[in-house]
């Protein structure tokens, strides 16, 4: 396989720093790590986010005006170090408290609370908002196993606007968590990523194969078949996510059909148009659409689907601006 990079021990160092090249502006990199923050983050609680590399632009790329203040960056698919952790906790804490999100990953959740002690001892209040949004990972009866996806993207643009709306720590991670719990999401591999440090692929699949429900690290779905169209394969995935979340007609949705790295745009669109076709069937709104790619897996071929069900606290923060690099909402309603 061929890669644009030099070391392959050196890729997450200098994706780094090529971060700070282009947007050293408004972000700086925390001394003597892998963390990224905002430049003159006003005071109030902190939003952090973070998880292993190989998902550009998630996290580095949601860090941002209403979104993260800051990212904690690990390895290609590994966890951030808690002294990574620890370090973009102490450079955006204010006196207010520091809210953690990220996606389900024991190697995430071992490392962040171990941050978190540490945090602790330096007088620091911190609260931690999980992201298992992955209906295919775990059964309904065990979701809190699930694995995060791409539905770190909702709950980190809801948790950066409850943040700048200087509310309380407690408040924010209840909003946040509110939307993590109101997001589901399910995804189809049709090709697998590779690691740089070792140049293999993370798992094999005939190229008339595809899985359904598989992780972003290659973890195994729920299903392996033939290649669908993608009207079959939208269809599928969604019905997922109605057997998992309760939707009834009027109801009110954001939708996020999410790139898992080499998929193009036109597929993505073809697949949004099937999953506004069935929302429409069945009365449900769309109250917002996103067509990107978010939570990618390295070079990995394939697709998410994500829906966050609406109340109105969840829209009155979902309507609030948001800029990154990465990430563009306009303020609306």
């Amino acid at each position: 396989m061929k890669k644009v990079i030099n070391n392959p021990e050196n890729v997450v160092n200098e994706m780094v720093e090529g971060f700070i090249a282009a947007f050293g502006n408004d972000y700086k990199k925390v001394q003597d790590t892998n963390g990224v923050i905002i430049k003159n983050k006003p005071k109030r609680v902190a939003v952090v986010t973070g998880g292993g590399s190989g998902h550009e632009p998630l996290f580095i790329g949601m860090v941002g005006e209403g979104l993260a203040d800051g990212a904690a960056i690990g390895n290609v698919f590994a966890a951030p170090t808690p002294n990574t952790v620890l370090e973009v906790t102490k450079e955006l804490d204010s006196g207010q408290g520091v809210l953690y999100v990220y996606g389900n990953y024991s190697g995430d959740v071992l490392n962040f609370d171990m941050a978190a002690e540490l945090a602790e001892l330096e007088d620091i209040t911190t609260k931690t908002v999980l992201v298992n949004d992955d209906v295919a990972s775990a059964t309904k009866e065990n979701a809190f196993d699930r694995r995060g996806i791409a539905g770190d993207i909702f709950a980190i643009k809801i948790a950066g606007a409850a943040a700048n709306d200087n509310l309380t720590l407690e408040e924010v991670a209840r909003i946040t968590q509110k939307a993590a719990d109101h997001t589901r999401s399910i995804g189809v591999a049709l090709s697998p990523s590779s690691i740089p440090s070792t140049g293999k692929y993370t798992f094999e699949i005939a190229d008339d194969e595809i899985e359904l429900g598989m992780g972003i690290h290659g973890e195994p779905g729920v299903k392996r078949t033939k290649l669908q169209t993608a009207d079959e394969l939208t269809a599928n995935m969604l019905d997922y996510i109605f057997d998992d979340i309760e939707l009834q007609e009027n109801d009110e949705v954001c939708v996020l059909v999410n790139g898992l790295g080499s998929t193009t745009l036109m597929e993505l669109f073809i697949v949004n148009r099937k999953v506004a076709k069935i929302l429409s069937e069945k009365g449900i709104s769309i109250y917002d659409t996103d067509v990107n790619s978010y939570c990618t897996t390295l070079e990995m071929a394939g697709v998410s689907i994500t829906l966050m069900k609406l109340d109105d606290e969840l829209k009155k923060y979902y309507n609030k601006p948001a800029n990154s690099p990465y990430y563009f909402k306009k303020g609306r309603g």
